[in-house]
Parts: C-alpha cells; sequence; structure tokens
C-alpha cells in the first residue's frame, strides 16, 4: 500500500516566503549587489596604493594588492630624505590655501554686485564669465609665459619659481562658474534682508559682511573646498612655472618621481607620498562636509 505524496499548497508560509524573497531580490537585492560592486571598485586603488606604500622593497614589480613580504614604513622615510616633500607640501597648502581665499572673497564681491545690482552691461559680463570659462587657461600659456618672464625680470619675487608668482597667475582666473554658483545663491535670499538693512543706514559693504555673509556660510564652503582642490591638485600650469626643487607643488615634485627609469624604483616613496598628500583634503572635506549638500542644492535652485 503505497502513501500519498502530499503536495504543499502554493499558499503554505515557506512558499510566501520564498515569494518575498524573490520580490525584494528583484526590486531592492540587485541594487545591493551593485552597490558593493560600486565599493570594491572605488577601494581597489586605494587598498593598492596603501599596500605599495607599506612594501619594504618600494618598487611596482614587487607590489601585491595583499602584501606578502611583511609590513615596513620605511617608504615614509626614504620619502623625506630622498625628496623635498616638506617642502613641497608646505609651498603646496601654501598657494592652495591663499588661493582659495582669495577665489571665496572674489567670487562672493562679483556675486552680490550681479544678484542685488542692476547696472549697464550685467547680463553681458555675466555670459562674458561663462563664456571665458569654456576655454582653458592653459590656451594662454605662451602669452603668460613671456608676461612672466619680464615679471621675473623686473620683480623677482613674483616671478617664476615663486609661490606668489604662480598664486598671482591663479587668481587671474579665480572668478567664473563659482561666480554663477554663488549668485544662484544669492538670489535665494530674500531683498527685504537689504532693504530693511538699506533704511537703517548700513551701506553696501554692510549689508555684504555683516547680513549676506553669514546667510551664505553653505556656498562659501562649497567654493572654497572646490577652488582648494582644484588648486592642489593642478599641474599642467604649475609645471611650466616652477623648475626649481624647492619652489614645486606637490604635483610637480611626485610626477618628477615617476619620470623615466625611476617609476619602478620610485613607487613605493610615489605611494606613500599619495597617500600624505590626501591627508589636507580630506580634513577640510570633513570640515565642511556639513554644508557641501546644502550649498550645492541651494545654489542651483534659482539661476
Amino acid at each position: 500500500m503505497t502513501t500519498p505524496t502530499t503536495v504543499p499548497a502554493t499558499g503554505t508560509p515557506a512558499v510566501a516566503a520564498r515569494r518575498r524573497g524573490n520580490r525584494w531580490l528583484a526590486q531592492v537585492g540587485w541594487r545591493h549587489l551593485v552597490g558593493v560592486l560600486g565599493v570594491l571598485f572605488s577601494l581597489f586603488p586605494i587598498v593598492f596604493v596603501l599596500s605599495a606604500a607599506l612594501n619594504p622593497l618600494g618598487t611596482l614589480s614587487s607590489t601585491e594588492l595583499v602584501p606578502t613580504q611583511g609590513v615596513s614604513f620605511g617608504n615614509f622615510g626614504e620619502l623625506f630624505q630622498r625628496t623635498a616633500f616638506a617642502r613641497w607640501f608646505l609651498n603646496s597648502l601654501l598657494i592652495a590655501g591663499v588661493a582659495s581665499f582669495a577665489s571665496i572673497f572674489l567670487s562672493g564681491l562679483a556675486a552680490y554686485a550681479f544678484s542685488r545690482m542692476r547696472f549697464r552691461g550685467r547680463r553681458v559680463g555675466l555670459l562674458s564669465l561663462l563664456l571665458i570659462q569654456m576655454f582653458p587657461q592653459f590656451l594662454a600659456i605662451v602669452a603668460i609665459f613671456l608676461i612672466f618672464g619680464t615679471i621675473t625680470e623686473l620683480w623677482p619675487a613674483i616671478g617664476f619659481n615663486t609661490p606668489w608668482g604662480l598664486l598671482l597667475l591663479y587668481l587671474g582666473g579665480a572668478l567664473g562658474v563659482n561666480t554663477w554658483l554663488m549668485k544662484g545663491f544669492f538670489d535665494t535670499l530674500p531683498r527685504e534682508l537689504d532693504e530693511s538693512a538699506t533704511m537703517d543706514g548700513a551701506s553696501h559693504a554692510q549689508v555684504f559682511f555683516r547680513i549676506m555673509l553669514p546667510l551664505v556660510a553653505p556656498i562659501l564652503a562649497v567654493t572654497g573646498l572646490l577652488a582648494f582642490i582644484g588648486t592642489i591638485n593642478e599641474f599642467l600650469m604649475a609645471n611650466v612655472f616652477l623648475t626649481g626643487t624647492n619652489s614645486k607643488t606637490l604635483a610637480v615634485g611626485m610626477y618628477g618621481m615617476l619620470q623615466g627609469t625611476e617609476r619602478n624604483v620610485n613607487f613605493g616613496i610615489f605611494a606613500a607620498a599619495t597617500l600624505l598628500t590626501a591627508i589636507p583634503t580630506v580634513l577640510v572635506f570633513q570640515y565642511l562636509q556639513r554644508y557641501i549638500v546644502s550649498g550645492l542644492t541651494a545654489g542651483a535652485v534659482k539661476g
């Protein structure tokens, strides 16, 4: 006598749980999979650079994703002994810090004028700033080089191989996209603030510094961060104007480590320098991160 096989009903808890699992995988689960793959893809170069920096041999050919020959901090010591990394680091911090501050100040003044004042040429000025930014500064490298050649002969302190000369070069492009971004943020502020302050006898400068600047702190943080990152990573112009060992920035100095046959030998100290170079940018980002989202979204609301 055979025992009949019982077929589970389609409405049993096991079948319902399996259906819920398939529905979750089809609607949400694949997104988690894509997210995990994206994180792994992003972490791969970081892990590789960290492994190269801790590699005791310090060569590209001996670097592996997971260190198998031990861990050593010798590359960091050789970085400061064999190169002028400390000087490059200070030069980059000085130039990036001053350039980002000046960019914020000049862009803020221009954005306030374009947002709050009505004058002849206002629209043409805004469109001109946008048009100029479409052409990279490097297109004018020949003319700029000739100008700075004369400046170096007359005022060597702001000529070639000086951080102040490169800073002046960067300030020439301080206005541009940041002005548009800050103008959009200024446009979101009610004009009643300006009018009430003016009725109380405040000048344009007092309205700008005492009332407007505290209210636009998010966009100041955003533009400052963008200017700092762009300046500290700039290479083309700095490579032309800085040739002396002690006058180089991080980008120019680190590029020299991998030139010619030195690429394989110096890869360990180059990876160590890369990790140290990321510290200022990470610290600035962590300090300003609470302003990032609100500044970017509010600045794009109104043009």
